[in-house]
């Protein structure tokens, strides 16, 4: 049950008057992509302020039964009984659209209490609440006011209860920290004592302000955590500066031991890349994106760690350190604590470095919220999550974060029905994307409202995120209805080329030899958009139908829509639009009935395959098809080729150029190395590990939550062996190919159809079989068969 009124509160809001936030200049998307220059700011210190330290005295003198504490602030906050940590979860209380969805958190403390003397104090930093947040770098954008709200239930063991909230009797100050930004950075100063233990009150005292506790939510998902650490891999000298290599690309901090200089200001940049030379490369530019941290040396040996923001990094350049000062240095592997599902390896070593990338850009992304970087936007674009959410299901369970990612989709919805292209959306996103590109949506953006919550109830089986998200889903179709029929007349009213959509955007083409990602929208979006009109229909169509609702009416407009598609677009067996992408898409949504012109279509696509030296160009939103179209129309060689290809565009070659995660940029770094300002950290294009799964291992979902599944590996020859491993809703699944033999394990309570390449023979090892159409009905338990 919630507490989501100020009845059921103890403490009150509070803060100080030094917890104002400092508002940065104004400058649009619009500014940025006409190279306009950002305002010059103020240095980072006169723009940042100190965290906040909230601290409460008080004496317990009597046995302890148990202790709760519930809290939350307006900012991150990390809260302290007598010195110690309160749990070993970070960014407390996650980033959800603050106005309407806060949440707070409950922490069993007993262990924290002693008798005597205690103190309580919770540090609040700027966060995402308040923060340079917004992809142009703007702060303040739900709101500029740190504050905190908590509530200390204690009972004694004779059931005497006392309760502290927060109220005027704490007290605020300021510790270490000099300020902390979530994206610029952190600094302190480890001369500086915390007092977070001092029984001794800060000189001010809190005040109590106005702030809301309607939008109150108990903790849902996963808590982002430090969930691995890394040694530093080389250290080597660059000028007077050191660089230091951890091997990986990741989101997080380094945690460095040093004797520090007194006095000295120890600066510390971090970077995805180094340049073709081999020198620190900042490949992440923009206002506020600096991932700079700083610290003034006690004259100590001490430990830095920043506490209040993260990173995207392989390498740092430290400045101000001598290397023989360093006694200790790794790097914080930071990410929300999902449950480990899935693993699989090859025999192909550049494949198995292909699979990890995806494992850690996931990891690098799902940090609080779905992301599609985490060094520079860090923002939960609908586009991306669609893309990747079936893969995001094998390495982890992530159907807790992405649920309550869909939350803040939902709140962020329009009135007239439109799902904005990401959230939770700051409040710099409205003005600055209207006047960016005149509309807050995108077809196969948007589609994520419909899109996701499929494939999260295929994969674990639960109604509920359906019947969640359902009037969100109609009124988002009813919003594609009405802005693509316009004021148009007959079939013209389902084309819709009434708006600007993202079209297949960034594909290869229109991206390596002259960058213009807004070319590749001009000459995609309308036919794009009308696919995913279609395909959202159908999907409804069938949410519809698993809810007990009336869905006729959607598959009526679905046709509708796919006559309108081969009239407008389809002209002599080409499309208008005449890129790989439209292709795979007009095939993958089966927009076109007459399979001589399906043929047509799908000659068309393997002949720009080939005239593109058998390379992939495809944009984001036709990737996750391409190789399914291609197995599916019997083009499997050529699949096999696009997915082992290592020329630029391709997977491999990026494996070749020193990967460790996934590209924004397919050539991100270029074929004579040149490396460029692109995030090396995103996982949309990691949409692959889902097709491997599926038609190169060969585990398919049939009923929701791998109740029942069907086994078809379509290659038998693209890696030698492999083994995977995955667990289910309904149980573990294991499949491996080792020297020709084929060995899969189906849970109890599972059932399987399968397809051997010798079904006579299989019926013969395992005559309990039962064939089944073209297939084999099996149940549980384990099977193999030999190419």
């Amino acid at each position: 049950m919630n507490k989501n009124s100020e009845s059921e509160w103890i403490g009150k809001w509070i803060s100080s008057g030094f917890a104002k936030v400092s508002e940065e200049p104004k400058f649009s998307l619009a500014d940025m992509f006409s190279g306009k220059k950002a305002p010059i700011p103020k240095p980072v210190e006169e723009r940042l302020h100190a965290p906040i330290v909230f601290k409460k005295t008080f004496d317990l003198n009597k046995p302890v039964k148990s202790a709760k504490l519930e809290i939350t602030a307006q900012g991150l906050y990390q809260a302290y009984l007598n010195g110690k940590k309160i749990g070993d979860a970070i960014f407390t209380p996650d980033y959800t659209q603050y106005q309407e969805y806060l949440q707070y958190q409950t922490y069993s403390v007993k262990e924290l209490l002693v008798k005597g003397h205690n103190v309580f104090t919770a540090v609040v930093a700027d966060g995402w609440y308040a923060g340079r947040v917004a992809v142009s770098g703007a702060s303040c954008q739900y709101g500029n006011q740190l504050a905190l709200l908590a509530d200390l239930t204690i009972e004694y063991t004779d059931n005497s209860k006392v309760k502290i909230g927060t109220d005027e009797t704490f007290s605020v100050g300021t510790g270490k920290w000099k300020y902390s930004d979530i994206v610029i950075g952190e600094k302190q100063d480890l001369r500086i004592k915390n007092k977070l233990t001092d029984v001794d009150p800060f000189p001010e005292k809190a005040r109590v302000i106005d702030a809301d506790y309607h939008r109150l939510s108990s903790q849902y998902g996963p808590q982002v955590k430090k969930m691995q650490t890394l040694t530093v891999k080389k250290i080597w000298q660059e000028g007077n500066k050191l660089i230091a290599d951890f091997g990986q690309v990741i989101a997080g901090r380094i945690r460095l031991t040093a004797n520090f200089k007194k006095g000295a200001d120890i600066k510390i940049e971090h970077s995805e890349a180094l340049d073709q030379n081999g020198h620190f490369f900042k490949n992440i530019i923009g206002r506020n994106k600096d991932q700079e941290d700083h610290i003034i040396g006690s004259g100590d040996l001490a430990t830095f760690e920043p506490d209040f923001t993260f990173h995207g990094f392989r390498y740092i350049r430290i400045t101000n350190l001598n290397q023989v000062d360093i006694k200790e240095l790794a790097a914080i592997i930071i990410f929300s604590d999902m449950k480990r599902t899935g693993e699989v390896s090859t025999s192909n070593k550049r494949i198995n470095r292909l699979l990890q990338n995806i494992k850690w850009s996931e990891r690098g992304n799902m940090l609080s919220i779905p992301t599609d970087c985490p060094q520079r936007e860090r923002v939960g674009w609908t586009g991306d999550m669609q893309i990747f959410a079936p893969a995001s299901t094998f390495y982890y369970d992530t159907e807790s974060l992405i649920r309550r990612w869909l939350k803040n989709v939902r709140i962020d919805q329009q009135k007239d029905g439109e799902i904005i292209d990401y959230s939770p959306a700051p409040e710099d996103f409205y003005q600055s994307t209207l006047d960016f590109k005149g509309t807050l949506s995108s077809a196969g953006w948007g589609d994520a409202i419909v899109m996701v919550p499929w494939t999260l109830y295929q994969r674990y089986g639960h109604k509920e995120v359906l019947k969640e998200n359902y009037q969100a889903m109609k009124r988002w179709h009813n919003y594609s209805v009405r802005s693509a029929a316009a004021d148009k007349k007959g079939n013209d009213r389902f084309i819709w080329d009434t708006t600007f959509h993202y079209g297949d955007w960034m594909f290869p083409s229109m991206m390596i030899r002259n960058p213009n990602p807004m070319k590749s929208a001009e000459v995609t979006k309308d036919l794009v958009a009308t696919t995913f009109l279609a395909h959202t229909s159908e999907l409804l169509a069938k949410i519809s139908s698993v809810l007990g609702e009336e869905g006729n009416d959607y598959i009526e407009y679905a046709n509708k829509v796919k006559k309108a598609f081969a009239e407008k677009f389809v002209k002599e067996g080409k499309l208008t639009s005449d890129y790989q992408g439209c292709y795979v898409l007009a095939l993958a949504f089966e927009m076109v009935a007459d399979n001589k012109v399906k043929k047509q279509l799908l000659k068309r696509l393997v002949q720009l395959i080939h005239n593109n030296n058998d390379c992939l160009d495809t944009g984001f939103l036709s990737v996750p098809y391409l190789l399914d179209v291609l197995v599916d129309n019997e083009q499997v060689d050529l699949a096999k080729k696009l997915f082992l290809q290592d020329k630029c565009p391709s997977w491999l070659y990026e494996v070749d150029h020193g990967a460790t995660t996934i590209w924004e940029s397919w050539a991100g770094i270029q074929p004579d190395n040149k490396v460029g300002t692109f995030s090396f950290n995103h996982y949309a294009m990691g949409c692959i590990l889902d097709w491997f799964i599926r038609q190169v291992v060969g585990l398919n979902v049939v009923k929701p939550g791998f109740k029942e599944v069907k086994i078809a590996p379509k290659f038998k020859n693209l890696v030698n062996d492999f083994k995977m491993k995955f667990l289910s809703e309904n149980g573990l699944f294991l499949i491996k190919l080792k020297d020709g033999k084929y060995e899969f394990t189906i849970p109890e309570g599972c059932t399987a159809t399968v397809y051997p390449p010798n079904s006579s023979q299989f019926l013969k090892d395992y005559p309990e079989a039962q064939a089944k159409n073209s297939g084999i009905f099996i149940n549980s338990g384990t099977y193999h068969w030999h190419y």
